[in-house]
């Protein structure tokens, strides 16, 4: 069963320079990365192994994990100049 999911992530900037991404939605999400799109990038394959753990041990997905809407995605990015 494939699904797509909302995910609300949190992204700070650590002090050696790395980003740290943590989410509410999904408990024991924790992915950091050289960069915000690549902390996104891990965050997502953590959170699709997370999301498949739980399918394989029968246990519910946590309630503030909400399926994918088709409405349109806001997104606010970091843009360097």
């Amino acid at each position: 069963m494939s699904s797509e999911y909302q995910l609300h992530l949190q992204i700070r900037q650590l002090e050696t320079g790395e980003y740290l991404a943590t989410s509410d939605d999904l408990p024991g999400l924790v992915a950091q990365g050289r960069t915000v799109a690549e902390a996104v990038e891990i965050s997502q394959d953590v959170a699709r192994k997370l999301i498949e753990s739980y399918r394989e041990h029968g246990d519910p997905l946590p309630e503030s994990l909400r399926p994918l809407n088709k409405s349109p995605l806001e997104l606010t990015v970091p843009v360097g100049a």
